[in-house]
This record gives C-alpha cells, structure tokens and sequence, in this order.
C-alpha cells in the first residue's frame, strides 16, 4: 500500500488550514497550532488519518466496487480528472447532479438517453432527421456528457465516494450518508469530520496539496486492481487445472 511522510506532506502545503475564525469545533483535535491567525494541521494525524483511509479504499477496490470521486472546484477538477480517469473510476467535477446517488434511477434514464443518441449516431438514423432536429440532439447530448461523463458506464451505486471539501460538496456527503455508502474526504479545519467515514485532515484548497493526496489515493487503489488482477487469474488457471 502507497504511503506519504510528514516531509512531502509538508513540502505540499498539507498542514496550512483555514483562518482561525473560520474554525469548526470538531476538528480542534487534528490542530496543531495557530500561526498568523492561520491554524496549522497536525501532520502527524493526517498521515494516520490517510493510512486508515488508504486501507479501506483498498479493500473496497479489491471487492470490484466503484469508487465514485467528487471534486467540483476549480483548483482540484483537473488534478483529480488527471489520477482518476486512467483508473477507470467514475467521477464528477461539474456540478452534483441532484439526486445522483438517492435517486439513482433517474440519473440512469438520463445515461439511456445519452446512449441512445449515440446509437442513432452509429447506425446513422440520425441522418434521417432536420438539421435543426440533430443540432438539438447535439446540444443535449453535450449537456448530458458535461453533466453526467465520467459516471455514464455506472450501473449500480459506488462502493464508496472520496471528496474533496466536504463544504462544497455538501449534497454528495447527505446523499451518501442517507444510503450508507462509505464516505472518504480531505477536510480542512473549516469542516466537520464527522460528516463523513474517514476523514483526512488536510488543506482542501492548495492545488499542491489536493495533487500529493490524490496521488496516494490513485495508486493505492491502482495497486488494489492490479492485485484483484493477479488474483482472478490464479484462480482461474487452478480452476482450469482442477477441470483437466
């Protein structure tokens, strides 16, 4: 499993939190002091904190659940598009699309849609329509793919959801929440971390610092699928041999 030392955590701006003012009482036991009317974060806690979630991300990945990844601010979208997408997990940085996870069946009939307008593509009945007809399909076949991109191809809610901010992604946390589904999180010192599962106490706005967590998260759960890999196919090949 991936791991991070104090230093990198360091070097990557980590520890800076939010204004002291700014503070959220329950997470005055991940702070280590104050400096400049700034609070810093205890590294040492974040690097426990992130063990924890690294493990459990783990195990998840190697069950073959999806983990869904949440990211709609500027500075993060395209740190997490760049550690997410090769994985081949699903993820959003456009706006949560109300209802994602607790009302599942409807997001799912707006992917019908977004499939269905490409089959109509690729068998060509598309041709047969107005050019006003296909320039609307177009239009909201775009909108669906900006929506809904990443997330098309999941068929059945995540195994969990890791987001960054849980201040901005307040309805991805409740919805989560309501169902069950694990929750993983950067929070920072103006956040409560009891909102969600595993919380990692860090800085959720420097772009150096969402990259240096995202990172140990993406090859945790890159190893995790290699290792799943490795598995099935051992089994397989004694299975094979068992039927000789």
């Amino acid at each position: 499993m991936t791991t991070v030392d104090v230093k990198k955590l360091l070097d990557a701006g980590v520890h800076f939190g939010h204004l002291t003012r700014k503070r959220h009482p329950n997470m005055t036991p991940f702070i280590f002091m104050e400096k400049n009317g700034t609070h810093i974060l205890d590294l040492n806690q974040t690097v426990n904190k992130l063990d924890e979630s690294l493990k459990a991300l783990s195990k998840i990945a190697k069950t073959g659940r999806r983990i869904l990844f949440v990211a709609t601010k500027k500075q993060a979208k395209d740190i997490l598009v760049k550690h997410i997408k090769p994985l081949n997990m699903p993820y959003i940085t456009e706006r949560w699309p109300g209802g994602m996870l607790t009302n599942f069946v409807t997001i799912r009939k707006a992917v019908k849609k977004m499939t269905a307008i490409d089959k109509m593509k690729d068998d060509g009945t598309i041709s047969t329509l107005s050019k006003r007809e296909r320039l609307q399909l177009d239009r909201k076949r775009d909108k669906l793919e900006k929506d809904l991109g990443s997330i098309s191809d999941m068929n059945r809610l995540p195994g969990a959801v890791f987001i960054v901010d849980i201040v901005k992604e307040k309805i991805a946390v409740s919805e989560a929440k309501k169902l069950g589904i694990p929750t993983f999180a950067m929070v920072d010192t103006n956040s409560d971390p009891n909102l969600v599962d595993f919380p990692i106490p860090s800085n959720d706005d420097a772009s150096k610092s969402i990259d240096i967590i995202l990172s140990c998260v993406a090859k945790t759960i890159q190893e995790s699928l290699k290792e799943r890999e490795l598995d099935k196919k051992s089994k397989d090949s004694n299975e094979n041999k068992k039927s000789k």
